[in-house]
């Protein structure tokens, strides 16, 4: 056999084996109750046609927690506690994302924004205060813009707006190397059918400045929610578009309601591209939090909490 041929078959190897994986793979149950507060019931409801994973707590003027790509609203365990006595905290699953249902469909931005949209609509909340990290920290600036009368003020935190979509790769080498090979057709596919816990945990570490603030539950339940089928077919879909993230930016001028821009110190978004940002949303408002990474609701929560109410 050929070098060439031995390497053909080698690949073709390896992607039979990637699509036995995927099929042997243990298919999780969502879970009944949340890990870090059981007493907050999980609740799922009907939204433009995909079943959403969504949860409400606490009492006051409402506020909508949006997560991370490739999180879900698990990502803000240690933030809603901090919240729910000043605030009726909303948060909910994007479709394709945590334990919603994964459609098969683009997963553009237009899908999270109008999701998001739709499940203001559906829950009717009005005077909202829409507040997320990274493309949770660009919907509600789109949203704004778009002047959605639900809406009354923005925080924005980290948000992904930047390097054409490939912010991600800025976490760490285990980061670059998969999001690289995911964008490449077959090789993406296989990489993701791959998936393993030791990996997933490894890009987690990328967003943080501290391993130690992605506690146990919070690893195991998105390792748990990228198991389902489908999830990483939805998955490689939004990275292969997650360059037009950065096309949020050329509305940000028409945004009139009071924005607030959160970056932690450490974020994957560098200084000319955070100033670009700011910049570019009327009156905006700035704030840099010491020690935080891109998934700041975990990093530094007490502060990131200080700074929500302030503004609110």
């Amino acid at each position: 056999m050929t070098p060439l041929l031995l390497i053909i078959a080698l690949l073709a190897g390896i992607v039979v084996l990637s699509l036995a994986v995927e099929a042997l793979r243990p298919r999780p149950a969502p879970p009944q109750t949340l890990y870090w507060d059981p007493s907050i019931a999980i609740q799922y409801s009907l939204v433009n046609g995909v079943r959403i994973r969504h949860i409400k707590t606490g009492r006051g003027p409402n506020l909508v927690l949006l997560h991370t790509l490739r999180t879900q609203l698990d990502v803000f365990e240690k933030l809603i506690p901090l919240l729910a006595d000043r605030f009726t905290v909303h948060a909910l699953d994007y479709p394709g994302h945590g334990f919603s249902a994964i459609p098969n469909t683009s997963y553009r931005p237009e899908l999270f924004v109008e999701s998001v949209e739709a499940f203001l609509d559906y829950a009717d909340i009005t005077d909202a205060t829409l507040a997320g990290v990274s493309i949770g920290g660009t919907i509600p600036l789109v949203i704004a813009a778009k002047r959605n009368p639900r809406v009354t003020k923005v925080i924005s935190i980290n948000p992904y707006d930047y390097g054409k979509g490939m912010g991600i790769r800025r976490g760490n080498l285990v980061a670059r190397l998969v999001i690289t090979l995911a964008k490449l057709p077959v090789v993406g596919e296989t990489v993701m059918r791959l998936r393993n816990p030791l990996v997933e945990r490894r890009i987690l570490e990328g967003g943080v400045c501290d391993p130690a603030a992605l506690t146990s539950g919070f690893v195991a339940h998105v390792v748990a929610s990228g198991a389902r089928p489908g999830h990483s077919r939805a998955f490689l879909s939004l990275i292969r578009q997650a360059h037009l993230w950065e096309n949020a930016r050329w509305v940000y001028r028409q945004i009139a309601s009071p924005v607030l821009v959160i970056y932690g110190d450490h974020d994957w978004s560098r200084a000319e591209e955070r100033r670009r940002t700011v910049a570019a949303i009327p009156g905006a408002r700035a704030e840099t939090v010491t020690g935080g990474g891109h998934f700041l609701s975990l990093d530094q929560p007490e502060r990131l909490a200080e700074l929500i109410k302030g503004f609110v």
